[in-house]
């Protein structure tokens, strides 16, 4: 059935696919993009998709729907269950084939979705396949006359966790207490079968699978979703806090302290450990990451590559430049070795090693990694594209006098020296402008937001 453009764009983002179940995604809606991705696949010369799914009370319905669509066009179906985003990259890899996972991450439980991937977890975005599936479904995807795909079942978590402990070795290191706040989501699934049996004390916050998050939105992102691991943290005397978000593809780290740990200065931590691995190697970082992160990689003989923000953008700059670790200021962290895609367990267990390789508390580790002041991600709500590129001209034109450059890589960037700059970019999928900024203090960092925001919100 045709559908109208507005109702697909909707739901068809930049990276994926996302709604509110119900009223912009059921399973007809699903089981088609299911039948067009299927199509695209079979065009590239795929003959079996690999999906899974999360937690939430309707992704069972909605993946069971989608495999529907792609046996309906003639390919086979493998289905994992359970799974976070990592958990089905890891297969998409090990059967080389494509890959759906329905999740929608750290979105509420009224919404769900749909993370494609190609053979070997390679991205599937607007420009590489997401554009070509919305067409469709508001064409109508054509039928398939020939004989139907067949659907099996296998069971790959015992294998994801084998095959990360043997990315990270954890069995030497010094015996640790590890707070973990699974936030409902895949988390609780995952940790128990990567961590379990390595010399960690694991403190479990949340780990019981629920959909409808009865805690907190699984979404460290957000400070006051942290506070509960925060509290953990401090009452049980842990060595380190780990957060995870609905998918469990993130992980957020809180010192011994109970104090945030920056996801920038996690990816230097992380490039440090794979540039000693491979000395001269690339490092990926995205344009709003803490400059901390290219000195410290060009400190240690690696080559700093700067890119867009957004996952589609990194994995392609891994695959073009043959980079061993790729960060991100929203915690994806991506990895050569794991197919070029994101896990957050994997940075995870980086950080575990890192800190149980020597004797000092996490937040002295993690002192080295944290150069600047850093404001975070802060939004503007702007209704159109007209207006949120006149606020950014606008920007521009204040700053004019003092720049030492300006750069349009992504959105506008703003580099004041001694440090200090600002990147101002609207958002991919809602009607706002973000704004980052950092320097070598936190008042010089305060100084260019309100000055910054002044403009923007006029």
């Amino acid at each position: 059935m045709a559908r109208s453009a507005e109702s697909v764009t909707a739901v068809i983002k930049a990276y994926d696919v996302r709604g509110v179940v119900g009223e912009q995604i059921d399973s007809d809606f699903v089981r088609e993009v299911g039948a067009s991705f299927a199509r695209l696949m079979r065009s590239e010369g795929a003959d079996t998709v690999v999906v899974g799914h999360d937690m939430r009370d309707s992704s069972p319905a909605l993946s069971r729907a989608f495999a529907e669509g792609v046996t309906a066009q003639g390919l086979d179906v493998v289905t994992i269950g359970l799974a976070s985003t990592d958990q089905l990259y890891y297969a998409s890899g090990l059967l080389d084939c494509p890959g759906a996972m329905f999740t929608a991450s750290h979105n509420p439980a009224k919404y769900n979705g749909i993370k494609l991937c190609r053979a070997g977890a390679k991205p599937v975005g607007q420009e590489s396949g997401l554009g070509v599936i919305s067409d469709e479904l508001v064409e109508g995807v054509p039928g398939f006359d020939g004989e139907a795909g067949a659907v099996s079942e296998r069971d790959v978590l015992e294998g994801y966790g084998s095959y990360l402990r043997e990315l990270v070795d954890l069995s030497g290191i010094r015996r640790l207490k590890v707070a973990v706040d699974a936030g409902n989501g895949m988390g609780g699934h995952t940790v128990p079968a990567v961590l379990s049996g390595l010399p960690l004390e694991i403190v479990p916050l949340y780990f019981e699978l629920d959909g409808e998050f009865p805690n907190h939105e699984a979404n460290p992102l957000e400070p006051a979703n942290l506070v509960d691991l925060q509290a953990l943290v401090r009452e049980s005397g842990a060595d380190i806090g780990l957060a995870f978000d609905g998918d469990a593809d993130r992980c957020f780290v809180v010192d011994e302290r109970g104090e945030p740990v920056a996801p920038s200065a996690i990816t230097a931590l992380v490039a440090g450990r794979e540039l000693d691995k491979e000395p001269g190697a690339s490092i990926i970082y995205n344009l709003i990451t803490s400059r901390a992160v290219p000195e410290l990689v060009e400190e240690k003989g690696g080559v700093a590559v700067r890119t867009r923000v957004g996952h589609s953008f990194i994995k392609a700059q891994m695959a073009d430049t043959g980079a061993i670790f790729g960060g991100e200021h929203s915690a994806h962290y991506y990895f050569r070795d794991f197919w070029g895609a994101d896990s957050g367990m994997l940075a995870a267990m980086h950080t575990l090693a890192a800190l149980g390789e020597q004797e000092s508390p996490l937040s002295e580790v993690m002192a080295e990694y944290t150069r600047y002041a850093a404001s975070g991600e802060i939004n503007s709500t702007l209704d159109s594209a007209e207006a949120q590129v006149a606020r950014m001209d606008e920007v521009i034109e204040a700053f004019s006098g003092r720049a030492r450059s300006v750069d349009r890589l992504d959105g506008v960037t703003v580099d004041l020296g001694d440090g200090a700059w600002f990147n101002l970019r609207a958002s991919n999928t809602e009607p706002l402008l973000r704004l980052n900024a950092e320097a070598r203090t936190g008042e010089d960092v305060a100084a260019v937001v309100d000055e910054v925001l002044a403009i923007v919100r006029a």
